[in-house]
């Protein structure tokens, strides 16, 4: 994951001087320019620091089984939502599906069905921060303080 304080460093103070509604409409540009990208890296099943995700576990089946990307439902704007004020930024996976983006990001284990068995579920960093973000976030601030 990649480090924003020096993002803050810099453009704190500059920030600071906006006045409210100034800065709630950086965010919303912000916001939206994050959301996008963290939805074009999932499609890509990408994580963060550009790695593929960890494949998915063989099944018991045979024959061809043809199967979607991981995370189809997950990328689309009604799971992955971006919440802005002039406070801040945020991105990311709110109320229920939350746990399903929890389990994934961090690795952790958890129940196929209601009744079924538990499994560990591999790391795959759904948000996150990646280069691209911090040269995407950088330029959106520059954009917008030169206006």
């Amino acid at each position: 994951m990649t480090d924003l304080n020096h993002v803050e460093r810099w453009a704190g103070v500059l920030i600071e001087k906006l006045a409210p509604a100034e800065r709630k409409k950086l965010a919303r540009s912000l916001a939206t320019d994050l959301r996008r990208s963290t939805r074009e890296r999932i499609t890509a099943q990408r994580n963060p620091d550009g790695s593929a995700y960890a494949p998915r576990r063989g099944q018991a089946k045979t024959g061809r089984v043809r199967r979607k990307a991981m995370f189809q439902k997950l990328r689309t704007t009604k799971y992955l939502k971006s919440k802005y004020n002039a406070k801040g930024v945020s991105v990311g996976f709110f109320d229920r599906i939350a746990k399903l983006a929890r389990v994934h990001q961090f690795g952790l284990r958890d129940r196929i069905a209601r009744r079924g068995p538990q499994v560990k579920y591999e790391r795959r960093e759904l948000l996150g921060f990646s280069t691209q973000d911090v040269n995407l976030i950088n330029d959106g601030l520059i954009e917008h303080l030169t206006r």
